[in-house]
């Protein structure tokens, strides 16, 4: 995983331009180029928000996988911004079931805790978006809660609500025995 740059624009036109990757995001249609140009933008101003947060693109073999993300929250109802980050990831279709977005969500959850000092990272997706919850449950975050959200264009399934997964450093902590906590962020080292 490399820090998104406008290198991967292509890659992200891509990604964002797969009806099935987009159908529980956004307006659940595909995008534009000139769209994903203007969240291209966005997604690199992430990394100017909060020192440590923003995007990574994930590469196999020198092959394009997909994005990550640990940005701080956005929306009032996810709490407080200090100490949190939000978890997210969106992968082509030919690498789902691959384990990829499990492997890069686990070194974001070590990035967020051991090396940024957060205390709790989240994740949201929709309720019916069963593949991206099995992956958060999959790296150790737990259910918290069901939202039911107001959507200008809702979408299939939107009805059953966007659920909350969560763990805290803690929680991390806790499922590496040998992982020791110094002063400050967890030692990299240890």
């Amino acid at each position: 995983m490399v820090p998104l740059s406008d290198e991967h624009l292509d890659h992200e036109v891509e990604l964002d331009g797969d009806p099935e990757v987009m159908r529980y995001l956004g307006t659940g249609r595909p995008r534009s180029r000139d769209e994903v140009e203007v969240l291209h933008r966005r997604r690199l101003a992430v990394a100017g928000r909060v020192a440590g947060l923003g995007f990574w693109a994930g590469f196999v073999d020198a092959n394009f996988v997909g994005w990550w993300i640990l940005e701080p929250p956005e929306h009032e109802y996810q709490g407080p911004i200090a100490g949190q980050g939000e978890l997210g990831y969106r992968l082509l279709h030919r690498y789902w079931l691959k384990g990829l977005a499990s492997e890069g969500a686990r070194e974001l959850l070590r990035h967020g805790f051991n090396d940024l000092g957060l205390t709790r990272i989240f994740a949201e997706t929709m309720t019916v978006n069963t593949a991206s919850r099995a992956t958060m449950a999959s790296v150790g975050m737990h259910y918290i809660r069901t939202l039911h959200l107001d959507w200008d264009e809702p979408l299939p399934g939107s009805e059953q609500g966007e659920v909350e997964y969560a763990i805290t450093d803690e929680q991390w902590l806790a499922q590496r025995p040998s992982m020791a906590r110094t002063n400050g962020p967890l030692s990299a080292d240890t």
